[in-house]
């Protein structure tokens, strides 16, 4: 019975090995890169503040803004798919958290990131990329900083 199954379904077997290796090598290639990208005061802040740099033209952010978070779902897939097969599920669905916009976004990530298997490794990742470790704990606001944000 499951002879015959894999005999019948042998091409789809194929290319489901096939996706699942590019898939291994492609996030050893890529998910080191991204998380060597992330700035090290990124989870610091209690609220997530919009970067104020010149803005494209309204339909160009509109089309850029879907196509990241197309690419942000992607990711968060394959890192589901990874956590049944080989790959870093885990990293790659908080890299596809990151690249999406919803609500309660920012919370989620800083909930992911403060433990401490997830942030040991990310950090052990930045070491190996000469990057300074991220940093986790909120910022205490000094008396002058109070209208900063």
């Amino acid at each position: 019975m499951l002879m015959e199954l894999i005999v019948d379904n042998s091409n789809l077997i194929g290319w489901l090995g096939l996706i699942s290796t590019l898939t291994f090598f492609t996030s050893l290639l890529i998910i080191p890169w991204l998380i060597a990208r992330i700035p090290q005061d990124y989870f610091q802040h209690k609220n997530r503040f919009p970067m104020h740099s010149q803005s494209p033209p309204p339909k160009l952010k509109q089309c850029l803004t879907m196509g990241k978070n197309l690419l942000g779902c992607l990711f968060i897939l394959a890192g589901i798919a990874m956590l049944f097969m080989p790959g870093q599920g885990i990293l790659t669905i908080l890299i596809g958290t990151m690249m999406t916009n919803f609500p309660g976004k920012y919370r989620l990530e800083q909930k992911l990131i403060r433990r401490p298997a997830i942030l040991g490794t990310i950090n052990w990742i930045r070491a190996r990329s000469n990057q300074p470790p991220l940093i986790t704990t909120p910022k205490q606001p000094n008396h002058g900083d109070e209208g900063a944000f």
